[in-house]
């Protein structure tokens, strides 16, 4: 049985990252789980320097995506939020070798889709992320460059009421960014869709 891989991409405007992360679904069988219980493992984190052009990002993510092609298959899953469409039209024509899945952050209260065009809240992604952390079905790797980054990102989330009703939610104005944060919670919301997950056995 082939791998799947969700890459979650926080493309970064001037003064932020750009964060890619690769989050493998590992299927029941591998850990002997629970019939239809699966488990994400993030396998990869990486913050791009300040400043990298998207060509360069792009270039990058195509090298990512030829060594992944290599085991399995993959999505690769991209906050379009304030980017612009001719971004997201260079990362489609850039030969990726999987599919190319925009994401638009919103403020709203459901998830709707058209093509490969999302518009999901942000509290949408931040509960997937949250729902497997606390299930234990997120494995993260301890000796990954950015993990000590990802876990202070992940204690300093914040959500705040705005004058709007509205719920924020975010690392930025405490001190992080949460650039890294976005890029896993897109590859899980992304993991989670196709099947319901079930609890997992604990990781050690």
């Amino acid at each position: 049985m082939g791998r799947t891989y969700y890459i979650g991409v926080d493309l970064g405007k001037r003064h932020d990252h750009t964060a890619i992360v690769i989050v493998e679904k590992v299927e029941a069988n591998v850990y002997h789980l629970e019939r239809d219980s699966q488990r994400l493992e993030l396998r990869y984190a990486e913050r791009v320097a300040l400043g990298t052009p998207y060509t360069v990002v792009a270039e990058r993510m195509r090298r990512i995506v030829t060594d992944l092609n290599r085991w399995g298959q993959c999505e690769l899953v991209v906050d379009a939020s304030g980017v612009g469409e001719p971004v997201m039209d260079m990362l489609r024509g850039s030969s990726m070798g999987c599919s190319v899945i925009a994401v638009k952050i919103t403020g709203g209260e459901k998830a709707t889709r058209a093509g490969n065009e999302w518009h999901v809240p942000k509290g949408d992604l931040m509960a997937a992320l949250q729902m497997v952390l606390e299930k234990g079905q997120l494995k993260i790797a301890r000796r990954l460059k950015e993990t000590g980054a990802l876990v202070r990102e992940l204690l300093d989330m914040q959500a705040t009421m705005g004058a709007n009703g509205r719920v924020r939610m975010g690392a930025d104005g405490y001190g992080q960014h949460d650039d890294l944060v976005i890029a896993v919670a897109l590859a899980c919301w992304r993991g989670g869709k196709e099947k319901k997950w079930s609890t997992a056995i604990p990781w050690g």
